[in-house]
């Protein structure tokens, strides 16, 4: 039987700091796609010296990015990642040996974060963080929703194991990236509230949500055991729903 193709898909948008490991790490697929989204930096010469096929464009929704990346693959699976994501040689080779058996229609992959040099692996979640994510999947059995942040997903098909081996995510340099990613998150998120005339429920429900939404990573998910870092993480996860709802509630575009 001939072996399955893979295509690997990166989305970036001015990643030219971060680009070549990530592409460098991908050399194990079939096809490399890169789907530069308003690049105005080296990004596309880059992916060039990589082999990649590029698909330049500009997207205000990252599911309508995504999605167009995904059509521009032609492998018989794909393997997703971002410009700050690493995939190790294990992960690689577990991703070939999964193709070739899986009747599934697609995969998680676990995480692991990194904030600076630090990895941190507990605590994530609440639209905040990954902890594992369904990275790996047949081709058409995947379409992002349109949302500029945290887009749903549809699929079509069967869930198969999460894989055992993990990705390198390096998510953030310091605390002082992990507030503004937050505000970034929750202004996306406001837009899209916007535009489907809805605040995310009220007030009282948001202040409900950011405790459960603090416990949960905190506790359930073992923020605690990663000191002061797992604290913060699971104040922004708690702080993402209310910010995200007054933003849309009191902010004009």
């Amino acid at each position: 039987m001939t072996a399955p193709r893979l295509s690997a898909l990166v989305v970036a948008h001015n990643e030219e700091q971060r680009l070549p490991e990530c592409l460098e790490r991908l050399r194990f697929a079939d096809e490399l796609v890169v789907v530069l989204d308003k690049c105005s930096d080296g990004s596309r010469d880059i992916a060039l010296r990589h082999g990649a096929r590029i698909v330049e464009g500009r997207w205000d929704i990252e599911g309508d990015r995504r999605n167009t990346g995904i059509k521009a693959c032609s492998g018989d699976w794909i393997v997703e990642v971002d410009a700050d994501e690493h995939i190790p040689p294990a992960l690689a080779a577990e991703i070939r040996r999964v193709i070739a058996t899986s009747p599934h229609a697609w995969h998680e992959i676990p995480v692991d974060n990194y904030i600076g040099p630090r990895r941190v692996r507990h605590g994530w979640g609440g639209s905040y963080g990954k902890a594992a994510y369904p990275g790996l999947f047949r081709k058409g059995a995947k379409v992002w929703g349109r949302d500029r942040v945290h887009p749903r997903l549809e699929w079509t098909g069967t869930k198969g194991p999460m894989l055992n081996e993990r990705l390198d995510h390096y998510v953030d340099r310091n605390i002082s990236d992990m507030i503004r990613r937050l505000d970034a998150y929750s202004t996306a998120r406001a837009r899209d509230l916007r535009e489907r005339g809805e605040t995310w429920g009220s007030t009282a429900s948001n202040v409900r949500r950011m405790v459960s939404r603090f416990f949960k990573c905190y506790l359930r998910r073992g923020g605690w055991r990663e000191g002061g870092y797992g604290f913060i993480i699971a104040v922004c996860a708690g702080l993402y729903p209310i910010l995200s709802h007054f933003k849309a509630k009191y902010e004009k575009e």
